[in-house]
């Protein structure tokens, strides 16, 4: 089976350099029409220039693509609404958006500046947010749709000195299990991508040695699979290095307590039980949450559901 993209009209951001530059010349060599998206800042979110864009532009042209450059901050609703608009005009649909543009401000909890943390937020979070938002409607209204989060091992496990980037990261995960139940019914799948890989994000914090292992190039297969037709749904795929996992999040089946015994002192005596992970299971919605303690507190109570 071949995976292509000809005829599909995708939205890259933050493509000017390393993982996204790879991810919108990669869709372009599969068929895909592709707005390259970046503001040209550096890795703090300052500056600004729309030469990386057009460079990647020129490139994507040169091999026989066709893609167009855009500059919009992905924080700014504005300029990504017009973003959306400009490809929309230029080639009649969306299909595929790839929430890639980031910025690190590192510092421990104690020093970073709260503005720093916002913004951080603002451009990984409210970024995901603003580009989902613009292209969902035109999805909606095609009956088909992909989108891409980029989440970090940094949300989902932690990683010192980036509370700001660990909580954007983990929120965009938020944003894809709530955005797969209400784009289900319009063919629109939502999934998410962890990279590890060697950019001007992660340059100078991976030993030397190493880096060159961590290419772009080993990252974006999980990317193409993620945004392709016959793509899995709520899905969040990790690569680096050339090796693909899949992260679930699961939850035990826990233990119901009767009312007498529902205090701090009987969970930590029934916290074995609570904690076996024997009994864990993928939840896809919220409701599963709440149906499995209703259905626990009514065997309990010996209730008939």
């Amino acid at each position: 089976m071949s995976i292509r993209f000809d005829g599909r009209v995708a939205i890259v951001t933050g493509a000017g350099n390393g993982l996204g530059r790879c991810h919108a010349i990669s869709l372009a060599e599969r068929g895909a029409k592709v707005v390259v998206n970046d503001l040209g800042g550096t890795r703090d979110g300052s500056g600004g220039s729309s030469d990386a864009a057009r460079a990647v532009v020129a490139e994507i042209e040169a091999a026989g693509g066709e893609a167009i450059a855009n500059g919009a901050n992905v924080a700014d609703m504005d300029q990504v609404q017009a973003m959306v608009d400009e490809a929309k005009e230029k080639w009649g649909r969306v299909d595929i958006l790839v929430n890639n543009a980031g910025v690190l401000r590192d510092k421990s909890f104690s020093k970073v500046e709260i503005e720093d943390f916002n913004f951080v937020l603002d451009v990984h979070l409210m970024g995901s947010v603003n580009c989902s938002k613009a292209v969902w409607p035109i999805m909606r209204e095609q009956g088909y749709g992909r989108i891409a989060m980029t989440t970090s091992s940094s949300g989902m496990y932690g990683n010192f000195g980036q509370t700001n980037y660990g909580a954007a990261k983990m929120g965009v995960i938020g944003l894809m299990n709530t955005l797969v139940l209400e784009g289900a019914k319009y063919g629109i799948k939502v999934n998410a991508l962890s990279p590890c890989a060697a950019t001007r994000m992660t340059e100078d914090i991976i030993p030397e040695n190493l880096l060159g292992l961590l290419t772009p190039e080993s990252v974006t297969p999980a990317l193409l699979f993620i945004v392709s037709d016959d793509a899995p749904n709520r899905t969040i795929i990790t690569a680096g290095a050339g090796t693909f996992a899949r992260t679930i999040v699961y939850e035990t089946g826990g233990k119901w307590l009767p009312e007498e015994d529902q205090t701090p002192e009987k969970i930590a005596e029934n916290w074995a039980e609570i904690s076996d992970a024997a009994s864990q299971k993928e939840y896809t919605s919220g409701n599963d949450q709440t149906q499995n303690m209703l259905t626990k507190a009514a065997t309990g109570l010996g209730i008939k559901l």
